[in-house]
């Protein structure tokens, strides 16, 4: 009774800020830590993963529950009067195309208190964020950001500048971000919580350094921080500047770092291409000099553009009218059926029936994100694929193995995996 009590009170005193931010667009808060309480910090507890990586310390957040009352205590007093100190996040990477993508990994209650803090900002930047950004947001989603596209792009197209900002979040600039920040936050306690984390260090093979620039991507408050970064650099710029300049239509969709221009006008297209480097440079960004270019998508052309995952193309409806289909992107589904094959070769030992049920687990959640309309031919051939690289697999968990095409056949027959399945039509 008395959970449900606080949790109503913490409820209204964030509805109360959200609605003073959708008041005062424009307005400086000053006094944002009286809404940072213990019951925020429990609710934040609720809502961070507890099966997650664990940081430095190791700490789980079963250990941490162990004693939650006083430990949630303790980070308040610690966070309101300035003695949190904010560990080090542990370097881990995580594959990303041909490479691998640096991330950085709190420790448990630094997730807390960080999603405590990104709770607050969010019902004051929520407001002011521009609606084609759909990156980390609160309602807001990839697949919104895909139809969108769809929409804009209509049955003309247009010319695109694909963005690509070279390695975005290690090289954000800080003293930029905290000149942002504080146009917005004028509260002592939460600026100086921020500004602990963006002076945290990094711990990789046992060594401790300090960047100068960039937010690690992995923790809590990173997506939230570069929002606010993008918000000023990006989207506010071409709404306010470049738009009302432009001849023809034009529109920006943006997801975090990833962001594309659709322009109607040639002539548009180059001019902006001509001052992107530039707005970038002057916030120490760089974009890529061959990703970033302009693409004409427009029907009869035979183009393509890349964006969250997904190759969009032109194709003819039954009734003749061009459209807009989407495919899963090459490296994508490589990357798919390499991360796959892995677990095939490092769990085929494990009984039949465990095997199926994890890879159908596996496939679906490829479904649930790529089960787009148009693309369930890349679907298919996905589970084709699955099940050919799990019999090469079982194959090789004896050197006198029985189980060729036929056998295999009737195996994937009584361990079936699980179907393609289209994502329903919001």
């Amino acid at each position: 009774m008395q959970e449900t009590q606080s949790s109503n009170v913490m409820s209204t005193s964030l509805l109360r800020l959200a609605m003073l931010g959708r008041e005062h667009p424009q307005r400086c808060f000053t006094n944002i830590n009286q809404y940072l309480t213990k019951d925020l910090l429990r609710t934040a507890y609720h809502h961070t993963r507890k099966d997650g990586a664990v940081g430095i310390d190791g700490q789980t957040a079963t250990d941490y529950a162990e004693n939650l009352e006083d430990n949630l205590e303790s980070l308040l007093d610690r966070a309101k009067s300035g003695r949190y100190v904010a560990p080090p996040v542990r370097r881990a990477y995580v594959p990303k195309g041909h490479g691998k993508r640096p991330i950085g990994i709190p420790t448990f209650e630094d997730k807390v208190l960080q999603r405590a803090i990104v709770m607050l900002l969010e019902r004051l930047y929520e407001p002011l964020f521009h609606p084609h950004s759909f990156g980390y947001r609160p309602n807001k989603s990839a697949h919104q950001a895909l139809e969108y596209l769809r929409q804009q792009l209509g049955q003309e197209g247009g010319h695109i500048v694909e963005l690509d900002i070279q390695g975005f979040f290690d090289h954000l600039d800080k003293h930029h971000l905290r000149e942002f920040l504080q146009q917005r936050i004028g509260d002592g306690v939460i600026l100086r919580l921020i500004n602990k984390w963006l002076k945290a260090g990094v711990m990789e093979g046992g060594a401790i350094y300090y960047p100068e620039s960039g937010s690690p991507q992995g923790g809590v408050i990173s997506p939230l921080l570069a929002n606010v970064y993008l918000h000023h650099v990006l989207d506010r710029w071409f709404e306010t500047e470049v738009r009302p300049r432009l001849i023809g239509r034009s529109s920006l969709i943006r997801f975090a770092d990833d962001a594309l221009l659709i322009l109607r006008n040639p002539q548009d297209a180059s001019r902006v291409m001509s001052v992107l480097p530039k707005r970038f440079g002057r916030y120490e960004l760089s974009l890529h000099p061959k990703k970033t270019c302009v693409t004409v998508f427009q029907p009869k052309e035979k183009s393509s553009i890349d964006f969250l995952g997904f190759t969009h193309y032109w194709s003819k409806t039954r009734r003749g009218y061009w459209c807009v289909q989407r495919k899963t992107m090459k490296s994508r589904f490589a990357r798919a059926v390499k991360s796959i094959e892995q677990w095939c070769r490092l769990n085929r030992h494990r009984s039949l029936p465990e095997q199926q049920a994890k890879l159908s687990a596996k496939l679906r959640g490829h479904y649930a994100y790529f089960g787009v309309s148009g693309n369930i031919a890349a679907l298919k051939r996905l589970k084709y694929e699955v099940e050919r690289v799990w019999v090469k697999w079982l194959r090789r968990r004896s050197q006198r193995h029985k189980l060729d095409w036929e056998c295999a056949g009737k195996l994937l027959k009584r361990y079936a995996l699980a179907l393609p399945k289209l994502r329903p039509v919001a």
